[in-house]
């Protein structure tokens, strides 16, 4: 068996043509493969020899071919090099001898040591050179399956934020098209009785799509992964004869890969593939990833159908509730104002004093009517407008506030005395609280807003600030944003001050002051 080295310093001059190599295929560039070059022509000189190439290649490295001394040209060897010669050989010239490397892919030998003449030295290199290779094939291969868990990972995070319908499934032909660098993909949605009856399409532009005419129904190869329920990769779609042919108009394909789309066992759809750029077809590996990420894809599509069908539901019992509420309360209340006016005509004549009495508790009971109609419009039940309920009616703005927009909102608030506002200045600070939280999440473009409630013994103060965009105060504003104009008469409705303090690029600052009612009462602290 041939010793790897047969002095010290050749174990050194080995290491070091090795370690460049190995550094080469971390950090491909000139430099790394002028010191391979600079290190074989040391182990070169080291084992004697006249001449040394060494050529490797591995899929997903970058190869290298480099030589020197006589050999200087890499992958110029003559014929005759593949017979391990000896000094007495045959024939004119040199005489080269060739050692295989012993790293390998599917398609056999990736590379080969070539020394002029023949050297047990290079024997040693090929070995290493091959351990080399392996080390490198096999990080190489475990940093892409990373990468690819990866890039699935975040499709699927994608996609699991979605709770519109119609979005979550762009959104999933999109990913799924980067996930295996697909040119076009689909995501065709299936009824009950298996036919396609949503198409949507990611890397066709829309004005393609409009002449193309009517989307595919589930015939031919579509229709085929539909009925089989199994995943499919064909070479070339043009000559499989499952096809049905596309429509006029429609980009050539070639290469297909379609994927079932189920959830708790039940098909709901099928992820469709075309043309893997670079790639002559789609691999095993692909079909995996997209099999992998068709899975999130379809609790995905289900989330989102689950919550459209809470929200109809939610949005059907508020119906319910108000229309029981109008009817159990503010309806009987106006019937009631209506049976108390009809004996008014005749009581004019007979007892003007008690007519207007009855005329008078008629317009306060309609008041009331007014102000319980005005808090069910602004989704504010009349109860959370009684006594110490500010605090939680804001607190229950800020949560409906948080969960429809992407802004940080908090709320802080001092407990208030039930006798400090009345339910009229409640309903009016709520409505006005509500109305700014609209301004921020329309217009100003903020990531943070506070709504602060604080009660002094004079008075009630609430601000609303954000850290927006900001605007001029004083500047004209159209006829459509009513915002401010709207603020500013509920204020002062209450007996209230409002500033409204903010400046281009300063965010925005509310402040409403409000008396206390306890304040201004006989015998209350002052």
């Amino acid at each position: 068996m041939t010793q790897i080295a047969s002095r010290p310093d050749d174990l050194v001059l080995l290491d070091a043509t090795l370690a460049g190599l190995a550094d080469h295929f971390d950090r491909p560039a000139a430099t790394s493969r002028a010191a391979v070059r600079d290190a074989l022509a040391a182990y070169a000189d080291g084992l004697g020899v006249d001449g040394l190439a060494l050529r490797l290649e591995g899929h997903g490295l970058e190869g290298i071919s480099v030589g020197v001394g006589t050999l200087r040209r890499a992958g110029t060897t003559p014929p005759h090099a593949r017979d391990v010669g000896t000094a007495d050989a045959p024939g004119p010239g040199p005489v080269f001898g060739l050692v295989p490397v012993v790293a390998r892919t599917a398609g056999g030998p990736v590379g080969e040591v070539v020394s002029d003449p023949p050297h047990p030295g290079a024997d040693a290199l090929a070995r290493g050179a091959g351990l080399v290779l392996d080390a490198r094939l096999a990080r190489a291969s475990a940093r892409a399956a990373v990468d690819r868990l990866r890039a699935v990972d975040e499709a699927a995070r994608a996609v699991a934020g979605v709770l519109s319908v119609d979005r979550v499934l762009q959104v999933i032909v999109d990913r799924v098209r980067e996930l295996v660098d697909a040119k076009y993909a689909a995501l065709g949605i299936v009824d009950a009785t298996g036919r396609i009856d949503r198409f949507i399409t990611s890397g066709i532009a829309r004005s393609t799509r409009d002449t193309i005419g009517e989307p595919p129904r589930g015939r031919g190869i579509l229709g085929h992964i539909i009925r089989g329920g199994h995943a499919l990769r064909i070479s070339d779609i043009g000559t499989d004869p499952r096809r049905s042919g596309f429509p006029a108009n429609h980009p050539p394909m070639r290469t297909f890969l379609g994927v079932p789309v189920t959830v708790k066992g039940r098909l709901i759809g099928d992820l469709y593939l075309t043309d893997k750029r670079g790639h002559e077809q789609f691999t095993e590996e692909d079909q995996r990833l997209v099999e992998t990420f068709a899975l999130h894809a379809g609790i995905a599509i289900d989330n989102a159908r689950l919550h459209e069908q809470v929200q109809r539901l939610a949005v059907v019992e508020e119906r319910e509730r108000i229309g029981r509420d109008l009817h159990d309360g503010i309806i009987q209340s106006i019937y009631a104002v209506g049976l108390s006016l009809e004996d008014v005509p005749d009581l004019m004549e007979e007892d003007p004093d008690d007519a207007r009495a009855r005329v008078d508790r008629a317009i306060e009971a309609l008041d009331k009517t007014i102000r319980d109609i005005r808090n069910f419009i602004f989704g504010l039940r009349p109860e959370l407008l009684q006594g110490m309920a500010l605090a939680a009616g804001l607190a229950a703005l800020v949560e409906e506030f948080r969960v429809n927009t992407m802004v940080d909102a908090e709320v802080r608030t001092d407990e208030l005395d039930a006798e400090a506002l009345t339910s009229d200045d409640t309903g009016q600070l709520l409505i006005i609280a509500r109305e700014a939280l609209s301004n921020v999440a329309r217009h100003a473009r903020a990531t943070r807003a506070l709504i602060d409630l604080r009660g002094t013994p004079e008075r009630v103060v609430l601000s609303i600030e954000d850290n927006g965009t900001g605007f001029a105060v004083e500047a004209a504003r159209s006829p459509s944003h009513q915002g401010l104009g709207n603020m500013r008469n509920r204020a002062h409705a209450i007996g209230a001050t409002i500033v409204i303090d903010s400046a281009p690029g300063a965010g925005t600052r509310i402040i409403v002051t409000l008396p206390r009612r306890d304040a201004a009462t006989p015998g209350g602290e002052m």
